[in-house]
Parts: C-alpha cells; structure tokens; sequence
C-alpha cells in the first residue's frame, strides 16, 4: 500500500492526540532511548500497548519484526491495529514493515524523535530491515497515515546524532532549494527547515511512490554512503549514517567534477560547508574496499548503478554507469 505522503507539524501532544482521535486499538512501539516521549502519548491517547525496542544496525533484523509480530500477536492486536513509531529511523523502518506484513497489513503512523527521521528517514514509506550487513535488504513500501514533525522531540538527541541528520537536510536541499541549503548552514532555528526539508521529500515521494523514477534523486550521497557503512561495520568502527551520506556527498562531488557535470570547486565547496557543520567529509577507507558493497547495492540493476552527482546546491543530475567506470574516473 502506498499512498500520499502526509506530513503534519506542531504542537506535540494536542496535534499527536488529534491525528489519533476515533482509533480504538493504537499500540505504541518506541525507542527504548525515547521513552519519554512514548510515556507523554500514552498519558494523552488511549494506548492499548507499548513495546519498547532496542535500536541499533546489528539488531535492526527480520528477528526483530518477527518478535515485534509476536507481541502483537500475543496482544491479540486486529487487522483494525494501528501501530505509531516513536523514535529513530530504525525504529520507524522496522514497525513500518511490521506493519506491512502483520495480518497481511495494518496501519502505522510515525512520531520521529531524531533529525534524521524528521528530514529524511520516518518519510515516504520505505520501511525493511538489514540482510549480512547490507542495508535494507528485505522491506516493502507501506505509507504510514502520517509522519508527524516536532523539533520539541529532539531537545534530548545527542549533538552527533543532530550533527547526522543535519547531514540528510543538507542533502535534500542539495536536490531542490538553494537557499535553503545557505540558511541550514547557520541555522540556529529549526522547525521551519525541518518542515522545509519534509516537504521537499514528501513532493518527490509523492510523484514517484516506489522508486520508478524521480524518487532516485534522494539517493545523493548514499550509494557511496551506505559502502562505507558496511566496510565500518566490518571493521567494528563507529560511523553513523548521516556522517557517511556526508562523505558519499563529497565523493559524489567528485565524480561530478571528473565526468565533467560541474566546474571545478564543488567538491571544495560542500567539503568546507560540511567541515563547518561538524561533519566528517574523508572516506576512511581505500574506494577499491567499497566497490563490492556498492555492486551489492540494493538500486543496482543488470551491473549499473544509478549515481545521483550534485551539479550545484539545487540542481543534481542521475547518471547511470557500473560501479568500476565510477572507480576508474575516481582514480
């Protein structure tokens, strides 16, 4: 089941308590770190359940929705359930699958609780879990009823985990609003940009529900990204998301530059931009440890991947070619 894409922000708990109004069997699966914040919901919404989740990549597993399943089905939840996500990108993709696949479907909604899921991962319905330490492997594409965006959850993230999602907003606004990209440097303020961000997802999203075409675009940084997420898994070293799509970006810059898409001086320009938000901006690892892993990319068909290069903040163009060409004009 796809769908529009329906973001809606603002006060927390009247909006939370608003959207939820007449469902009579919501549970609430949530972040162990947030619980908090699940506690406030369930004081303002009649809650039949709550299931607390320990999030991480290692554990972001079909056994894990497999169990998630389990308790709702020991909790005698109907196909008439509806399931909110509270907490992380984890958390949001793994009740969104086990929402797609319990009963044959139920609905869920999200209450994204970091940067990263507010601007980027809690939207547009993709929703899976990880295979061998590949990246969303198994999922399904299932809309949830509504993504729900409050900067009022994130007074409690970690600054790295801010810093990471601020790495996704700048990606977005690299895609379709220059200005924007220019304010998100400085910013001190974040519930518009936020919104901003949202938006522009939730557009691409809703012209192009499962990725057919145009959705694609958002994949800028990622392809690069998610290579040097599984080499650091492999290794036992601490990289977050958001810091690698910060890197795949900077290396997408580059392969822009060398196939000619760009004039000289984009690369250095989003690597001092980057720099100066506290993001990482050198791959730690040698391109040649990372081509398996992009050849295993999930958006890879018939050998060629489809890169997304930056031609400007605002402006990217997709360019399809097999990983080893990308690696060769790298050189």
């Amino acid at each position: 089941m796809t769908g529009e894409c329906k973001i809606v922000s603002g006060s927390f708990l009247r909006e939370v308590a608003s959207l939820l109004k007449g469902e009579s069997e919501i549970y609430v699966v949530y972040d162990e770190n947030v619980a908090w914040v699940a506690g406030e919901i369930a004081e303002a919404v009649p809650v039949k359940g709550a299931f607390g989740l320990e999030t991480s990549e290692e554990l972001k597993t079909l056994d894990t929705v497999e169990a998630l399943c389990r308790q709702l089905m020991e909790a005698d939840a109907s196909r008439k359930a509806f399931l909110l996500a509270v907490g992380g990108g984890i958390t949001t993709d793994m009740t969104g699958f086990a929402a797609a696949i319990y009963k044959r479907g139920i609905r869920y909604a999200n209450v994204p609780t970091t940067l990263l899921a507010q601007v980027d991962a809690a939207i547009g319905g993709k929703t899976g879990v990880n295979l061998d330490g590949y990246k969303n492997m198994l999922g399904a594409f299932r809309m949830p009823a509504f993504t729900f965006l409050c900067a009022e959850v994130l007074k409690t993230l970690p600054e790295r985990e801010f810093r990471a999602g601020k790495a996704e907003m700048l990606k977005t606004f690299l895609l379709g609003d220059a200005r924007a990209y220019e304010q998100a440097l400085t910013a001190t303020e974040w519930q518009a940009l936020i919104t901003r961000a949202a938006e522009i997802k939730a557009d691409i999203v809703n012209q192009d529900p499962e990725e057919h075409g145009i959705r694609a675009k958002l994949n800028l940084g990622h392809t690069f990204g998610h290579a040097i997420e599984h080499e650091a898994r492999e290794r036992g070293e601490d990289i977050h998301h958001g810091e690698a799509v910060a890197m795949g970006m900077i290396l997408a810059a580059r392969l822009s530059e060398r196939k000619g898409l760009t004039p000289k001086g984009l690369e250095a320009k989003l690597r001092a931009d980057f720099k100066a938000a506290g993001l990482p901006t050198e791959c730690p690892y040698p391109l040649e440890t990372l081509a398996q892993a992009m050849e295993k990319d999930k958006k890879a068909a018939a050998g060629l991947v489809k890169w997304i290069l930056p031609l400007a903040p605002g402006q990217v163009e997709m360019v399809e070619m097999t990983v080893k060409e990308a690696m060769d004009d790298l050189r």
